[in-house]
């Protein structure tokens, strides 16, 4: 038997998925974030899994989104939830390697990438400023190193050119050091039944 694909391991995830409401509370700050700026004309939401960023987007007023992800199973729960979450269908869902993204060059004013840059890596920060308009944003987050431990199979899809953070400065210098300026890094913490953190990132594409 072949060793699984990430998008096999994520297709088993897809159902219980949403069971782990810290991705909501991610994808909710990713947008917070971004409320002060104008509403963007395309918004990204990169390895969007079944799609709590690009629907927390939509209140932003976006011309389109854009949700990629490369398991088919995430982007099924996804379209089921978009009936009634995205009625006006402002969402396109599509089924694909995030890295690359399937956007020209420059024609973003907004990515997201929610619970997910830790398996994607370094390269899809440089893609993103490919892909953002100059002056346009970028949100994401990344677990902490002290509590990062991928489970299983997972573990062999980390990429070893993205070090996972242990502070908010040193989040921020991974945005900086791939291009990026006016970097804002916070760490986000829950104290539900089970606490969890998350170094929440914004940042812009130079102009």
């Amino acid at each position: 038997m072949s060793d699984p694909t990430m998008a096999q391991l994520h297709d088993e995830l897809a159902g219980t998925y949403d069971e782990n409401t810290f991705h909501a509370t991610i994808a909710d700050a990713l947008v917070d974030g971004l409320a002060e700026e104008p509403a963007p004309g395309l918004l990204l939401d990169v390895a969007a899994g079944t799609g709590h960023a690009a629907f927390a987007a939509l209140r932003l007023s976006p011309g389109r989104v854009l949700a990629v992800d490369i398991s088919p199973g995430m982007i099924a729960q996804a379209e089921a939830k978009a009936a009634t979450l995205d009625p006006d269908r402002r969402i396109t869902w599509q089924v694909g390697s995030a890295v690359p993204m399937p956007a020209e060059d420059g024609s973003a004013d907004a990515v997201l990438c929610a619970s997910a840059l830790h398996f994607l890596g370094a390269t899809a920060l440089r893609d993103w400023l490919r892909v953002l308009r100059p002056g346009g944003v970028a949100a994401f987050s990344l677990p902490l190193a002290a509590r990062f431990s991928p489970s299983g199979k997972f573990a062999a899809f980390v990429p070893a050119d993205l070090p996972i953070p242990d502070t908010a400065e040193e989040a921020a210098a991974l945005a900086t050091g791939a291009g990026f300026i006016d970097v804002v890094a916070r760490r986000l913490d829950t104290e539900d039944e089970r606490p969890r953190s998350a170094f929440v990132v914004h940042a812009r594409a130079p102009r």
